[in-house]
């Protein structure tokens, strides 16, 4: 078994084969045109400031929440912003963007297109959903002066497509559900594809650890993990009791990314009833992780969402697909940011291993090139270079 260290606990296992997205296309999106990324286990996003790696985060951050059913403004609070430089508006002064992703599984790939207007008004124009063979979803905006879009799906019965209007500011693959009835060959596949799609985006955690907040006690009972780590302690309180193995396996990365001895790493009831964390030095020796530097928190908080799951965090995981069936997908934008070479290597290390067991995958942008490049080399990471 693949273990973090010499001696240390094994990981679990391989899972079976999950939703997983895999590529990300950016066909006109900001900077990015025709561009497409395609998405491993463990993902580099490397290039000089300005290339556009946030903005590729940003686009599957935008679908991830789409596919969790939120709505464009509030994927998209400033759409402008994504408008590709020098694009110019048409005769009714309309200007957007164009992103979309695969999402491979067990009903093979599919892919994702979505075409949004932005100005003047923010709206879906039009929306598909395809495998190799088939189109299960295709919408369109037919009249500007109505909400909706014009949607049809796979149906293969005695009616081969199904037609029916779709809100103009959700996205249509996570209505299907609720639309197709699932009573023909045809409509079953459609009702499959979908949830691929959806569970694979549902299962995208963004992790932005802010150490700031990070020092301050917190309820215990806020026990998943949140995308700026501010409740460390209560995750701490509760993932030290539950999963033996993993806390050992934090303790070890804790051990080899912080300064001074570590023998544990664990949340302490304050006076008031909220839990801060703490370091465990050993003979008594107790440093709460206020005391920590900024990198060190930063390391702490990145080594505990590699170590956890869909379950811990603070995602939208789809509840109807058992766990083991959901690769949970972590995007950290900045991952080396105020980290240490020792710090930046122990944590590219623990992701290599983390991913290579197929619970989670992880999408990091860097923004040191040479630390990008040893992630590469030494720890079998695939590396993206985004050339401005």
């Amino acid at each position: 078994m693949t273990e973090l260290r010499r001696g240390g606990p094994p990981l679990p296992g391989p899972a079976p084969d999950r939703p997983s997205v895999t590529e990300l296309r950016l066909s006109a999106f900001g900077k990015h045109r025709g561009l497409t990324v395609p998405l491993h286990p463990y993902t580099v996003l490397c290039g000089p400031s300005g290339s556009g790696k946030s903005a590729a985060l940003r686009a599957l951050t935008a679908l991830a929440g789409l596919g969790g059913g939120a709505t464009l403004a509030e994927v998209f609070p400033d759409p402008g912003a994504h408008v590709p430089e020098r694009a110019r508006p048409d005769a009714l002064g309309r200007r957007g963007f164009r992103i979309g992703c695969t999402v491979d599984g067990p009903v093979g790939p599919v892919r994702l297109d979505l075409a949004v207007q932005a100005e003047p008004e923010l709206r879906v124009v039009g929306e598909r959903l395809a495998g190799p063979d088939v189109t299960y979803l295709e919408t369109a905006l037919r009249d500007p002066g109505r909400r909706d879009v014009q949607a049809a799906w796979h149906t293969a019965g005695s009616v081969p497509v199904t037609r029916a209007p779709f809100p103009d500011d959700l996205l249509g693959t996570a209505l299907l559900p609720l639309r197709v009835s699932g009573r023909t060959e045809g409509q079953r596949r459609v009702l499959a594809a979908a949830e691929q799609a959806v569970v694979a985006l549902r299962s995208v955690f963004v992790c932005a650890p802010d150490p700031a907040r990070m020092r301050t006690p917190v309820p215990a009972r806020a026990d998943r993990l949140s995308r700026g780590c501010d409740n460390l302690a209560a995750v701490l309180h509760r993932t030290r009791a539950e999963c033996g193995i993993r806390h050992g396996l934090l303790v070890r990365a804790a051990r080899e990314g912080l300064a001074g001895p570590v023998t544990d790493v664990r949340a302490e009831r304050t006076p008031d009833g909220s839990v801060r964390a703490v370091i465990d030095r050993g003979h008594g020796l107790i440093t709460p992780v206020e005391w920590l530097a900024d990198g060190e928190l930063r390391y702490l908080a990145l080594a505990l969402v590699l170590l956890t799951g869909p379950r811990v965090l603070e995602v939208d995981a789809a509840a109807e697909v058992p766990e083991a069936y959901q690769s949970l997908t972590v995007l950290a934008d900045g991952i080396d940011q105020g980290l240490d070479a020792v710090q930046s290597t122990e944590l590219a290390e623990l992701a290599a291993r983390v991913c290579a067991r197929g619970h989670l995958r992880l999408v990091a942008a860097l923004g040191d090139a040479s630390c990008a490049d040893r992630a590469a080399r030494a720890n079998g990471a695939a590396m993206v270079d985004l050339k401005p």
